[in-house]
């Protein structure tokens, strides 16, 4: 299996700036190879340059420019180069399919967080022992850095990666061949509804409470916000006050999806204890928190019609403060650690069925669901809550999708 680490870095003060300087050169070497790509293709009648060439003009640039780009790692500033030709790819991907383009920006020395180094002991090597409590990384142009590793690392060391967030440093090894340890089966299977009164729902009945961890810190977020909207962009006051209530405002974030991330893999690792085999809907949250389409007024040029734009930004603030796709990634990679089985069933109308895994007749209609915590069958006259409905569905599809693949 493949899977990551991510450990806290406590470098020095002089080890901490040398970190912000890689970071900064590295940010450099991605903006200078993005302004050559657009140089190219607007002047030299449309050519494009790929990897390849720019990999090969790092050489010639590391020796003209040895105070910077010189004294980082090579095979660290080729895998800043295949970054952007990622997210060239990705581009050109979006443009063949009529998606919107989105043409890659230019990265600010403040958005510029992570130098990835493809491979363990070219740049930078890990030194670690399983007895050894005082572990470190050593980096090329930075020296030895202290790392606080609370668990053991398993697997085999592929890359390493530093990242900044906000004023700490991480570093992040992505590890493979790193072996299953399955648990003992348990016999249960279940389906769960995510919600947004409710985190999720499960066919048992439980309900498992929403946080709400951003709407908890609302009016902290709102004041903060506030006193850094009294530093506008272009005026002197734009200094280091302006740098301590963006800090702060960064920090309420950052609390907040660290809260988030804890809150779901409490939740995940309780699933895959208690069950085999757990089934959950295909979401597409990109779709569902989508801003709705204007509505052009034909009595009144550029006027446009109201169109729930207000209601539905509540919803979508709802559904991303939930997290629904990092919980059921983190539960995926739980599951298959633990050796147990995550399967995602077709979502549609599973809040509007009659369940037949709970005695129902599988009657479908809008009108069953009469409102957001209450189901009513028209048709039997079976009443549950909404939410375990939607469940029961999921449990039933399951059971379906593994008769048909036994």
């Amino acid at each position: 299996m493949l899977r990551a680490y991510k450990f806290l870095m406590r470098p020095t003060v002089r080890q901490a700036r040398a970190l912000t300087e890689m970071l900064r050169d590295h940010c450099s070497l991605y903006n200078g190879a993005l302004q050559e790509r657009r140089d190219a293709y607007r002047h030299a009648s449309k050519t494009s340059i790929k990897y390849g060439n720019q990999s090969a003009q790092l050489k010639e640039i590391r020796a003209l420019d040895p105070e910077h780009q010189g004294r980082w790692s090579f095979s660290s500033q080729q895998a800043t180069l295949r970054r952007l030709d990622k997210v060239f790819a990705a581009f050109f991907r979006r443009v063949r399919n009529g998606e919107k383009p989105g043409y890659p920006r230019f990265k600010g020395a403040g958005h510029f967080d992570t130098v990835t180094f493809p491979r363990d002991g070219d740049g930078c090597r890990w030194d670690s022992t399983p007895q050894d409590p005082a572990t470190r990384v050593r980096f090329q142009g930075v020296g030895h850095v202290k790392v606080h590793q609370h668990r053991p690392v398993k697997g085999r060391v592929k890359t390493i990666s530093v990242k900044r967030e906000g004023r700490c440093w991480y570093i992040v090894l992505a590890c493979d061949e790193v072996p299953a340890v399955p648990l003992p089966a348990t016999g249960s299977i279940v389906g769960i509804d995510m919600g947004t009164v409710y985190f999720f729902t499960d066919s048992d009945g439980l309900h498992v409470q929403n946080p709400r961890f951003l709407e908890t810190m609302a009016k902290e977020l709102a004041a903060a916000q506030r006193h850094l909207a009294t530093f506008p962009k272009g005026t002197k006051r734009r200094t280091k006050p302006h740098r301590v209530a963006a800090r702060k405002v960064a920090k309420l974030y950052a609390r907040a999806r660290r809260q988030r991330a804890d809150h779901h893999h409490k939740q995940a690792l309780a699933l895959v204890r208690d069950h085999d085999v757990i089934g959950h809907e295909k979401l597409n949250t990109a779709g569902m928190t989508k801003a709705p389409a204007s509505k052009p007024d034909p009595e009144q040029p550029g006027a446009f019609l109201s169109n729930g734009a207000a209601a539905k930004a509540g919803l979508n603030r709802s559904i991303l403060d939930a997290g629904w796709g990092q919980f059921l990634r983190i539960l995926a990679n739980k599951a298959e650690s633990a050796g147990r089985r995550v399967v995602p069933v077709e979502a549609r109308n599973t809040s509007r069925t009659c369940p037949l895994a709970a005695g129902g007749c599988g009657h479908v209609s809008n009108g069953n669901r009469v409102t957001q915590a209450k189901f009513e069958c028209l048709k039997c006259g079976f009443v549950e809550n909404a939410d375990r409905v939607g469940a029961l569905n999921v449990l039933h599809r399951v059971g379906l999708a593994l008769c048909a693949t036994a």
